[in-house]
């Protein structure tokens, strides 16, 4: 009970506990409590009790009568207590009285030990904490007016020592206007101690009241020595300076509630005992400035000393950049320093402006900053200032250096976009073109500079419909026509070149060819492969135009460029890169793709002989795979770029680059499970393959489309390409891979359900397997065997000759394999009758299919032992087996997702 207990003598008494007021009773009662609380963990005499409670004779009863108060107070504090208990608080001594306020707070005992800590920190902070405890006077309102016990004197005096104390420290360290309001509170209760008046008379001219401060010394009865010196220290001096050089609040400025947000937020949990730095970077155009100034405007009320303002133009041209020496002769000018009294060298400017500030209050925005020794000596010495700095690049020395916040700004969202179109069109003429008001968000990419160029146009011409202005956009699409204007500041390609100028030649050099990559996004190795350096080099190029915002890392080692710089680039690369120059970087870009994708097709084959994709030969550096894992992951962060470059070769009449890329990605679709792309990619491989009078090509083209569509279970469609396949192999003599077509068939024939027939097919492989030693052939063949027996109900069968397959696929460690062959033991026991055992066998299958990261196969396995368990009235295991292969099938792409997103679904219901 006594941990809720709340004291309160620094004003009105009060207690409260859990945070409800007590009633403490009449006027006398409320005065013993008082008197105790003032002098708490001290006896306190009867004779001084009675005496607080009776001016002049008392009456014989009055002892009693403290003693009823007393242990009213007692009871009033410890509900429950004991009539004639001591209780927790007030316990009684030889003649009268001491309260201990332990295990409560109390409001006098944190002022002082405030105090105490603040003259020995000597801080401005525990001073104002402490002070900021004040109410009023002492227990005030208890005593008759003009009337003040000694012990209400004594707290009294320790609240004037404390605000005296807070100005002197104030005004050493040229902080008198934040104590101002907890001076002039003191003052206002101690109207007669002419040093705290004259500490509030310096405060209220620090803050440029002067009529108020004259005020002090004119209501003063008979005004003293030091608070006469203290009138005529503010009245010798001119007020100092109160610049006022933010530009305009932006008039069309919409949007940006959370950058602003975290802004607000940083700047009122900030550490007063220092300066403020927020960091807005971005990329040209995004709109940095007008956020930093609409943030000033928003903010400046806060720092009455004046606001500050350079543009740096650091990536103007080099000879236009403001220097930090020309930057600080502007500012000690508007801070009132004479001209001639500004010093010729730049760390004699520095000093002079850091002790221009000390001591005020001043917003400073520095805007288009090129790096951190630019704003290094801009930057002021004492606390109280806030500083917003712009940049195109990450200033990651002034954060480590100075503690500068980071405030990041990236594209507005399309609404954003629209609030803004609209700020500028108006919401009717937006309104009345949703779909064209949508489309120049887009063709402008969302760039705050780029709807302001489109939008100012447009409202220039009120009459021309918003559809009009999207569709000569979009006819210009991938360049910036369009986007130019006379200010160079508004041209999108004067404001893109000051970062381009800004970048070393071997980044410039990348950005420029960045465009001739397939795809918008990349990875650091693409980007070396690209360029034509080692990798390390390309991490660091990659970094530089990073800085530069020139790229963003829009997902985990994936970087891409805006639309428009990335149009803005290939103008570059058009005007400044030769064209053998452009055509060596993009064969460049295709062998890294090539060495690598064949590299990752080499990991996930467990058996290399039978791949048919050509060595790529020397030129290249591809990357290399710890596992298959990894060579599954590259070809999903990639397959947009090796499909693209596929589209490529065909464009090109480069049809053996378009059909072996298409090959080499052929695991990656068949364990995805992406049959649609699988589908679209190889029949643009062969549509290449065909124009080139590629044989080899149409061949394996044929074949891989008879995989893809089996694995749709489009079984007509899969025959007749095998078909065509079969026969082109036939007259081209690959035998080798006319076995591997036989196997295909007996696929599509067991898929039919000819099962005898699969089997008649596969049996004539095994012996020539045998004979040649080919243990993946041998291997697949007698799982298929084993797969169509099972079928057939001949369970004991099959189990011997998927076993023996398995050991075939343990012997070369075919882990895909083994999956299979986990799989077709499944089935065996599952016609067999023994639901258990068919269950454990699919999870095995679906473990080894998992260790391939062959998530398509693992979720048939998995959904097969849910529909065997469905069967069986296992309905909750079924169910969880069926959300299992669920969660494996991220692409709609396969028909066995849909399947289960059905089965799923009609459980839930």
């Amino acid at each position: 009970m006594a941990m809720a207990i709340q004291f309160s003598l620094l004003g009105a008494l009060t207690v409260t506990r859990a945070g409800t007021g007590l009633d403490l009773g009449a006027r006398q009662q409320r005065l013993v409590l008082a008197l105790l609380l003032a002098r708490a963990g001290s006896p306190v005499p009867m004779d001084d009790l009675i005496g607080l409670l009776y001016d002049g004779a008392a009456p014989a009863s009055a002892a009693n009568v403290v003693h009823r108060h007393v242990g009213t107070l007692r009871r009033l504090l410890e509900p429950g207590l004991p009539a004639r208990s001591g209780g927790s608080f007030i316990s009684s001594r030889l003649s009268g009285y001491r309260l201990s306020p332990a295990g409560s707070t109390f409001d006098l005992e944190d002022f002082r030990q405030l105090t105490g800590r603040a003259r020995q920190e000597r801080s401005l902070d525990l001073y104002s904490q402490a002070l900021a405890l004040w109410r009023g006077r002492c227990a005030a309102g208890l005593e008759p007016p003009g009337r003040t016990h000694p012990a209400f004197a004594a707290v009294e005096a320790e609240r004037a020592r404390a605000a005296r104390e807070a100005g002197d420290l104030a005004d050493a360290t040229g902080q008198l206007r934040r104590v101002l309001p907890l001076l002039a509170a003191a003052a206002r209760d101690h109207p007669l101690d002419q040093a705290l008046q004259a500490r509030l008379l310096l405060a209220y001219a620090a803050d440029g009241r002067q009529a108020e401060a004259a005020a002090v010394l004119h209501t003063a009865a008979d005004p003293g020595p030091e608070l006469r010196a203290a009138y005529e220290r503010v009245t010798a001096a001119p007020p100092p300076a109160r610049p006022a050089q933010l530009p305009p609040d932006p008039p069309f400025f919409s949007g940006r509630t959370g950058p602003l947000a975290r802004a607000h937020r940083i700047v009122a949990r900030a550490d007063r005992g220092t300066t403020t730095v927020l960091a807005i970077d971005g990329m040209p155009g995004v709109g940095k400035t007008t956020l930093a100034v609409r943030l000033a405007h928003q903010l400046a009320g806060d720092y009455p000393d004046g606001q500050l303002y350079a543009d740096l133009r650091g990536f103007d041209r080099h000879d236009d950049v403001l220097s930090p020496g020309k930057a600080l002769r502007g500012f000690l000018g508007s801070l009132g320093v004479p001209q001639d009294a500004i010093p010729g060298e730049l760390h004699g400017r520095s000093g002079l402006y850091r002790s221009a500030l000390a001591g005020r209050r001043v917003l400073i925005v520095l805007d288009n900053c090129r790096d951190t020794e630019q704003v290094r000596h801009l930057l002021p010495g004492s606390p109280g200032c806030l500083v917003i700095v712009t940049s195109r690049t990450q200033l990651t020395g002034l954060l480590t250096s100075s503690g500068a916040h980071p405030l990041p700004l990236g594209l507005p969202g399309a609404a954003e976009a629209r609030e803004a179109l609209e700020r500028r069109l108006g919401p009717e003429r937006v309104g009345r073109e949703p779909a064209a008001a949508a489309r120049i968000i887009e063709g402008c990419g969302r760039l705050p500079l780029a709807l302001a160029v489109l939008s100012a146009r447009a409202a220039g011409h009120p009459g021309v419909p918003l559809g009009r202005i999207a569709a000569e956009l979009a006819l210009a699409h991938g360049s910036l026509a369009g986007f130019g204007s006379t200010d160079p500041h508004t041209d999108l390609r004067a404001v893109f070149s000051w970062s381009y100028r800004a970048l070393s030649e071997p980044a410039a050099r990348l950005f420029r060819l960045m465009p001739l990559h397939p795809v918008p996004d990349m990875s650091i190795a693409a980007a070396a492969g690209l360029a034509g350096v080692p990798l390390r080099t390309g991490r660091a190029l990659i970094a530089e135009l990073e800085r530069a915002h020139l790229i963003t890392e829009d997902r985990p080692g994936r970087f891409r460029t805006h639309d428009l710089l990335r149009a803005y680039a290939a103008e570059l690369s058009e005007k400044h890169d030769p064209p053998q120059a452009r055509t060596a970087a993009t064969a460049a870009c295709a062998r890294f793709y090539r060495a690598t994708a064949y590299a990752a097709h080499r990991r996930l084959l467990a058996y290399p002989g039978y791949q048919a994709l050509g060595d790529p030969g020397p030129g290249a550096t591809p990357l290399a795979f710890a596992g298959q894992g990894d060579a599954m992951r590259w070809f999903a962060a990639e397959q947009h770029a090796l499909t693209e470059l596929v589209r490529r070769g065909g464009r090109r009449g480069e049809h053996a680059d378009a059909w072996q890329l298409t090959i080499a990605m052929q695991q990656f679709f068949e364990r995805s499970g992406r049959w649609l792309d699988w589908v679209s990619t190889a029949r643009t491989a062969l549509q290449a393959a065909v124009a080139g009078g590629d044989l080899v090509g149409q061949a394996r083209m044929h074949r891989t489309l008879a995989g893809a569509h089996y694995s749709m279970r489009r079984l007509p469609d899969a025959a007749a390409h095998l078909d065509r396949a079969r026969h082109l192999l036939d007259g081209l003599g690959l035998t080798g891979e006319l076995s591997r077509a036989r196997l295909n068939l007996a696929m599509i024939r067991r898929a039919e359900g000819r099962h005898e027939e699969a089997i008649a097919e596969l049996s004539g492989l095994v012996g020539p397997a045998r004979a040649a030693g080919d243990d993946k052939l041998l291997a697949d063949a007698l799982a298929g065997i084993a797969a169509s027996t099972a079928e057939l109900g001949r369970g004991t069968e099959a189990e011997r000759l998927a076993r023996e397959a398995m050991r075939l696929f343990e012997g070369y460690q075919d882990v895909t394999g083994l999956g299979d062959a986990w799989q077709v033991l499944g089935r065996a026991h599952a016609q067999a009758g023994d639901l258990p055992e068919a269950v454990r066998s699919w999870r095995r299958a679906a473990r080894f299919y998992h260790e391939a990261d062959a998530d398509a196969p693992a979720a048939d396995a998995l959904a097969a032992a849910g529909d065997a368990m469905a069967a069986a009235g296992q309905v909750e295991a079924a169910g969880q087996a069926w959300g299992e292969a669920l969660a494996l099938l991220a692409h709609e792409q396969s028909p066995v997702s849909r399947r289960l997103r059905e089965r799923v679904t009609t459980m839930g219901s």
